[in-house]
């Protein structure tokens, strides 16, 4: 029985397992969950993740939440090469450090610009107000300034000389914000060449697949029905304003 992987690659961390078990030949059977479509609520989805989040993993009878636990299950099961999470002490504290790092910064402020400049205005037909959108580019250069001068440095990659589980993450959260149409890369020529070697590390057909639908997310905005949004809509609100 292969592995099932329930995944909507509009978010950032269903790219990063997706791209994980492609890239490193794992036998897996894509579910596609939508989450625009309120399908994580679900009864049946319900059974596979008691906390009605996606990424969700099931193993025969073994089921499990959460995209870095759910990476690193596959890492240990398919005995994936070691520089995604090296056996090394130090370069997989320093995987773990950008890992435990990166959610409250990368991943929140590259979200919450996702949704300002286009889920809230384009769905929800409220106008973000200024101050808001500048503070939360503000916070979105400064987890991108700590990514290129604390975890990147002079090195290629974020732990050294090869691609690892942290520049995987990483590159997924970068990317969100074009979905809304802001180029983070623009004026940033270091983590412009990183993105590069990333892309070209994972394979750029791959990088392509795992990233067509969140660039797209523009155009595909203009096609969902605004009522779908309501249930969303009270939560959204009380993260943002």
């Amino acid at each position: 029985m292969v592995v099932e992987l329930y995944l909507d690659l509009f978010s950032q961390p269903c790219r990063s397992v997706f791209i994980f078990a492609k890239k490193n030949n794992i036998p897996f059977e894509f579910k596609k969950v939508s989450l625009m479509d309120g399908e994580h609520f679900g009864d049946e989805f319900g059974k596979i993740s008691k906390i009605r989040k996606v990424p969700a993993l099931r193993d025969g009878d073994f089921c499990l939440a959460e995209s870095i636990a759910i990476m690193l299950y596959l890492a240990e099961k398919f005995r994936t090469p070691d520089r995604w999470y090296p056996a090394d002490l130090r370069l997989r504290s320093r995987v773990n450090e950008f890992l435990s790092w990166q959610h409250t910064a990368i991943r929140m402020h590259g979200s919450k610009m996702f949704w300002m400049r286009l889920m809230i205005p384009t769905i929800m037909g409220i106008d973000v107000p200024k101050e808001k959108m500048d503070g939360a580019l503000e916070d979105l250069n400064a987890s991108l300034n700590l990514i290129e001068e604390n975890f990147l440095q002079d090195r290629p990659f974020i732990v050294g000389d090869q691609m690892s589980l942290a520049d995987l993450v990483a590159i997924v959260e970068i990317i969100q914000p074009l979905g809304a149409g802001l180029d983070v890369f623009e004026g940033r020529p270091k983590l412009s060449a990183w993105r590069d070697r990333v892309q070209a590390s994972i394979g750029k057909d791959l990088f392509d697949e795992a990233h067509q639908a969140i660039l797209g997310a523009q155009d595909a905005m203009k096609q969902v029905d605004p009522s779908k949004m309501e249930l969303f809509k009270p939560k959204i609100l009380r993260l943002f304003f």
